[in-house]
């Protein structure tokens, strides 16, 4: 089961992530750490995305290719001068290639508390299933 968890879903390698080819913001490209789990019905994706607001987060789906990118603004308003500044600002951004064992049609996406939840359900072909035996 292990085996075919990883051909549903196939992350790009964390520390090879380019920053994404149309930026033209200045700032930094960080890549969101994701835990992922698995049932039978659907792949769970947890990416962690501090200080990321929901109009602020986008979600693309295109040939299979799922990218998660997340914009962190500063929270100075401008009005005041920056004494200290340890909270970076920047843009979260992570892809995935889906396999055909994800129904591309129900994705359902969450943000809460910095925390972005994908759920993927997989096709009903893909579920596990058990075959009654008739009689005559």
């Amino acid at each position: 089961m292990a085996k075919e968890a990883r051909m549903d879903i196939q992350k790009t390698e964390k520390a090879g992530v380019p920053t994404v080819p149309e930026q033209t913001r200045p700032g930094a490209v960080y890549s969101p750490s994701v835990d992922i789990f698995e049932n039978d019905n659907a792949i769970t994706v947890l990416a962690d995305m501090p200080g990321v607001k929901a109009q602020d987060l986008k979600i693309d789906l295109h040939e299979s290719v799922l990218t998660l990118t997340g914009r962190v603004t500063p929270p100075n308003s401008g009005k005041e001068s920056d004494v200290l500044r340890e909270y970076q600002s920047g843009t979260f951004f992570r892809q995935f290639t889906l396999s055909e064992t994800i129904d591309q049609a129900k994705i359902d996406a969450k943000l809460s508390a910095g925390v972005l939840r994908l759920e993927l359900p997989k096709v009903e072909k893909a579920r596990p299933r058990q075959i009654a035996v008739r009689t005559d």
